[in-house]
């Protein structure tokens, strides 16, 4: 479903937003913002020759993929706030390698600014990535020592 909403918001703004044009939201404070990202979060890798970098950023989505993956085979169906954490971290990452794999860079849209403060532009997976890193650090604090993570007998 988040992979839905990612990749349906994205097309609604591809379709609809001519790159680099806005549309205010909430005047002074959130815009709509069709722009590309063809580096990482914040802009990082961007200013790298766009093969090397979409190439190195999908080898680590892949790699982060598979390591979330692998987390939430480790979890117990009691660790629900872990399991939705790490959900979310996992759809927003299948939403941003969709995107590099579609089209070699990441649609972004949501732009946060204030004056001539700006935050960089992000979209729904980028959105869930860090809710989810957030729950994650949350629920992780609240194992009271515990390592959600073994497994017996391992």
């Amino acid at each position: 479903m988040i992979l839905l909403l990612d990749q349906g918001t994205k097309l609604l703004v591809d379709h609809t937003i001519p790159r680099h044009r806005s549309i205010p939201v909430i005047e002074g404070w959130v815009d709509l913002t069709h722009v590309r990202n063809t580096g990482a979060a914040f802009g990082l890798l961007a200013g790298q020759r766009r093969a090397f970098a979409s190439y190195l950023l999908i080898v680590f989505s892949l790699v982060a993929i598979g390591f979330v993956v692998h987390l939430l085979r480790r979890l117990s169906e009691r660790d629900t706030g872990l399991i939705l954490s790490l959900t979310f971290i996992l759809a927003g990452a299948l939403g941003n390698l969709a995107d590099r794999l579609l089209y070699g860079e990441v649609i972004d849209f949501v732009d946060l600014h204030w004056n001539a403060y700006h935050w960089p532009a992000f979209n729904v997976a980028d959105s869930f990535i860090t809710v989810g890193a957030v729950l994650c650090l949350f629920f992780l604090m609240r194992t009271k020592g515990r390592d959600p993570f073994s497994r017996a007998g391992d």
